[in-house]
């Protein structure tokens, strides 16, 4: 027994010392490709001396004699803290990921390749201007310098997860940021996705009932509609979405969680500083690291600085000197299904006004890693490329016979949208800047801008223009064949939504309703926000005049104004009427929960219990009322719409009908079904969050999810690469974070706020930013995840344009010298 032991000690103590010996080798290795931001570096590709000084948060400041000079440094210190991020946006638009992941990602690059977007930002380097050519050509020659010192100075294959997804990365080339722009894009839409739930919705429930489950905003008229099933016929009743599990790099976003944001900007006689303030928020995907990198740069024009994102040359939500500007989705219907009737004797040709007419067509290869190689002959129509069924659930609403194709205003490989925001950073007022975007094409924002004296909002980006006999008003798929639904050209850019030097002095979007326009001069039927932009509209006119600070803690605030104005109709009659209960019975628990939401303010506080309760319980209550009428359809409601609700406990023309359940024979109530939802939702809090109500915190549901999008379901990687942290606020709130709204943890915060930034024109150099993680992409980096915890907290950092601050406390300053020769020193 004892030579047993003492071999097993042996052992043991072997598989330990193995263990550590292999985790200190990974460490060496991942630990290669740190970046060391001190030191000279001789890079050819530039004319002068540039000089990039990271400041104590880890900013890159940017100082060369020549604009080329800072774009090329800019590539070199995105490269150097991003690359992995870079590689991977432009695998992805490319439709290249199988190559590193393998038949994971097939479905993914299928459709990019379906998209073309590659392709068609190829296409658009050569309508570029020259600024932004030399711009892209300098900063693509920035990057490849990192690469060079990544071969050359044995700097571990540039970022950790090379070593496990080991594959060549290609020099940086100018159409790579043209297409990450178009992949920006893609992420932002959502129209589509609008488009084929209305469809598959309308199949179930009558154009009534549609108008209560899928409302417009309230605000504005409600367009008549027909029957998708009378629109295209011969489509089933009911079909199942045809998606699998969603991968985390899958580029199209699940409904309720595109792009969204905030920003808002007061004017002269609405500021108590003597001049203008902005404050922007754009909210995207939580990702570690965020899809945001802080730089400033020096140029000619005048230095910028504020948010980029790894592989743009651009910074896309800023400031100047005399100029700030913040971008919101715009919520533009820049896309249309269409239905392609193919003929039936002849599968190569599809139906058009003029008769049976060729697909475009060409085949791409696709490589797959550990498997052969896929050959998918890629299909195009006159209304653009055909897609997969299981594209936006296409598969569900398309008749036997057809096909569905995409219309969408950034499939155009002419494309000169990054020149437009090159152009917008570089102006000095509004006018100039409003000018400049009007070659924007994709992806559609709401521009609110600041300068010196000033304060305005623009609609940058193509609005199609519609046929007004269009079948569907572009609310539903349709037949591309014919001409009323085909698109006739694009909405001239002065008719886009314009708000300058507003009489009341403040203007600001938070996806909400811009215009009230008639069809086909609309912008949108589908809006990102009915809810934020009430507190914010109360928020803004309780002081007579702003400070940075009121602009930040309305940036912060996270008050919902839906619960206070949902909570009275949901409990009206349930407050103080039930009996007393003993403890531990239902009704006293719901009795405990009513009398904690009684005395509740609607602040959504992680702290606090209420927003656990409040959000339960409305979840609850919303599957209650639709998952009779819509049966399995139900679940892709993920996110609660509170116009419905309102809707129904109000009555608005008949809605209340949803709260009696078709399959019983009485006839319930709302007040029933509010009772049951409660109930429901107090069973599930008691099974996930523990009995004890008033110990509740909202935060630690609420976590926002910071995963790394391939590393991040690893096990024992995910405990290094993941960033959790427990939030305030949620969907409804100024200081926004969506919850997932599927699956065991239906209120992780999934998309908020990556990057946080607030300017104010009276004292420039008194700015503030921040980003939702760090600078580097590094997870064994400090600056990993080093703006987290004050991004968690509501705190920011100086946004100043002040060298001698940024050198005052760097952490590191890298000389880029111009090569005289071949060799490196």
């Amino acid at each position: 027994m004892a030579l047993i032991f003492k071999w097993l000690l042996r052992l043991a103590t072997g598989v330990f010392v193995l263990a550590v010996g292999l985790v200190t080798l990974a460490w060496y290795f991942a630990s290669r490709s740190l970046p060391d931001y001190d030191g000279t570096y001789s890079v050819a590709g530039i004319t002068a001396p540039v000089e990039i000084v990271r400041d104590n948060a880890d900013v890159p400041h940017i100082f060369g004699q020549t604009d080329d000079d800072v774009f090329f440094a800019l590539g070199y210190a995105q490269a150097q803290d991003r690359l992995w991020q870079m590689t991977m946006l432009r695998r992805t638009v490319q439709g290249r990921l199988s190559e590193m992941f393998g038949p994971r990602t097939l479905k993914i690059d299928m459709l990019m390749r379906r998209l073309d977007l590659y392709s068609l930002a190829v296409s658009s380097v050569k309508a570029q201007d020259a600024p932004t050519t030399a711009a892209l050509t300098a900063y693509a020659a920035g990057v490849n310098a990192w690469l060079d010192e990544i071969n050359t100075g044995s700097r571990g294959r540039g970022a950790p997860e090379m070593w496990i997804f080991n594959a060549p990365i290609a020099p940086w080339q100018p159409a790579d940021s043209i297409a990450i722009l178009k992949l920006l894009a893609l992420q932002l839409s959502g129209q589509a996705t609008e488009e084929v739930l209305r469809a598959r919705t309308s199949l179930i429930v009558s154009p009534e009932r549609l108008a209560d489950i899928l409302p417009d905003d309230p605000t504005g008229g409600i367009a008549a509609l027909p029957d998708y099933s009378a629109l295209v016929g011969d489509v089933p009743k009911y079909a199942a979405n045809t998606r699998g599990p969603r991968d985390p790099l899958y580029p199209i976003a699940p409904r309720g969680l595109q792009g969204a944001s905030n920003a808002w900007a007061a004017g002269i006689t609405r500021s108590a500083t003597g001049s203008t303030l902005l404050a922007s928020d754009p909210h995207l995907q939580l990702t570690a690291p965020t899809v945001w990198y802080l730089a400033r740069l020096q140029l000619a024009s005048g230095d910028v600085i504020g948010g980029t994102i790894p592989g743009l040359p651009v910074v896309l939500s800023g400031r100047s000197a005399d100029l700030g500007w913040g971008i919101t989705s715009a919520y533009v219907d820049d896309q249309d299904v269409h239905i392609e009737q193919m003929n039936p004797d002849d599968a190569n040709q599809y139906r058009t006004a003029d008769g049976w007419k060729n697909f475009r067509s060409r085949d791409s290869i696709i490589t797959i890693k550990d498997a052969p190689a896929v050959t998918l002959k890629l299909r195009w129509t006159d209304n653009g490329p055909v897609l997969p069924a299981d594209t936006f659930d296409l598969g569900t609403i398309t008749p036997p016979g057809h096909v569905t194709s995409l219309s969408w205003t950034a499939l155009t490989g002419d494309d000169p949208s990054l020149s437009a925001a090159m152009a917008m950073m570089r102006a000095h007022t509004i006018e100039d800047a409003i000018k400049a975007a009007e070659p924007y094409v994709a992806p559609a924002q709401n521009l609110t801008l600041a300068d010196r004296t000033d304060v305005a909002m623009k609609t940058i980006g193509a609005i199609p223009r519609r046929d007004p006999a269009h079948q569907s008003k572009g609310r539903l798929p349709s037949y591309g064949y014919l001409p009323e639904n085909q698109w006739q050209g694009i909405m001239p850019y002065v008719d886009n939504p314009e708000f300058v030097a507003p009489d009341g002095g403040i203007v600001g979007n938070t996806n909400n309703k811009t215009v009230d326009r008639p069809f086909p001069n609309h912008v949108s039927y589908n809006w990102g926000d009915t809810q934020r932009v009430n507190r914010w509209r109360r928020l803004m006119q309780s002081r007579q005049v702003h400070t940075r600070d009121s602009f930040i803690e309305a940036q912060l605030d996270t008050v919902s104004f839906t619960a206070r104005a949902l909570l009275p109709l949901m409990g009206a009659d349930l407050w103080f009427t039930g009996d007393a209960a003993a403890d531990g019975t239902p009704e006293r628990r719901r009795q405990i929960a009513l009398d904690l939401l009684a005395n509740w303010n609607g602040e959504m506080n992680e702290h606090l219990p209420e927003p656990l309760i409040y959000a339960a319980w409305l979840r609850a209550l919303q599957d209650r009322l639709i998952r009779d009428e819509l049966g399995p359809l139900s679940s892709e409601f993920t996110h609660v719409d509170p116009v419905f609700i309102e809707r129904v406990f109000r009555d608005v023309d008949g809605a209340a009908i949803w709260c009696d359940v078709l399959q019983s024979a009485p006839v319930e109530t709302c007040t029933d079904i509010s009772r049951q939802a409660l109930d429901d939702a107090l069973i599930w809090i008691g099974e996930n969050w523990g009995q004890n109500l008033e110990t509740l915190r909202w935060g630690d549901a609420h976590q926002a999810t910071h995963d790394h999008p391939t590393l991040g379901t690893v096990p024992v990687l995910q405990w290094f690469v993941n960033i959790r942290q427990s939030t305030s606020g949620g969907d409804n709130t100024l200081m926004r974070g969506q919850t997932l709204g599927t699956g065991p943890d239906p209120f992780l915060n999934v998309h908020a706020a990556g990057y946080r930034g607030v300017y104010d024109f009276a004292d420039p150099d008194s700015s503030v930013f921040v980003t939702a993680t760090g600078q580097s992409g590094h997870f064994l980096s400090r600056y990993y995840d080093n703006l987290g915890e004050l991004w968690r907290r509501g705190e920011y950092i100086p946004m100043s344009l002040d060298p001698d601050l940024a050198r005052a406390a760097a952490l590191g300053t890298m000389v880029l010298q111009p090569r005289t020769s071949s060799k490196s020193p």
